[in-house]
């Protein structure tokens, strides 16, 4: 069991891309919703900026995939802005805004694979064509019998 664990937290660390410092930008600003005195004095709030169209981390493929995925978050500019604000503290705000765009890079490296379409067998349909035959029948035998 604990061999499984460690695949899994190699295989999810294998996956997720380091991003250089120079590819985002970040800026402080004030945070919404409660915190008391402190909330209108500190700009604990953090504010990432991913350009998507200048980064060399991804091919053209994986950064449409990253436009899709990023939903609103894209501005006009091509950039990403996530907005991170749940913590209290400047350092962990600016970790949980850096690990959100990891996330999302790394689900945007991911090719979706091709549904293939394909048909049921034979044995398929005459399962299904004889279920539907003993519901017929079943149906048939609660009716009304005919007036002769």
């Amino acid at each position: 069991m604990p061999e499984a664990a460690a695949r899994d937290t190699m295989s999810k660390s294998a996956s997720a891309p380091h991003i250089p410092e120079g590819e985002y930008t970040l800026s402080f600003v004030r945070s919404p919703g409660p915190g008391g005195q402190n909330v209108n004095k500190v700009a604990t709030a953090c504010e990432l900026r991913f350009p998507v169209g200048a980064t060399m981390l991804l091919d053209d493929a994986a950064k449409q995939r990253l436009r899709v995925l990023a939903g609103r978050r894209l501005t006009l500019s091509d950039e990403i802005v996530l907005d991170a604000h749940r913590n209290r503290s400047r350092e962990a705000n600016r970790q949980d805004a850096i690990k959100r765009l990891v996330e999302l890079i790394a689900r945007a490296r991911v090719q979706p694979k091709v549904r293939r379409p394909t048909r049921p067998t034979r044995a398929a349909r005459a399962r299904r064509l004889e279920g539907k035959r003993q519901r017929k029948d079943a149906k048939r035998l609660r009716a009304r019998p005919p007036l002769e």
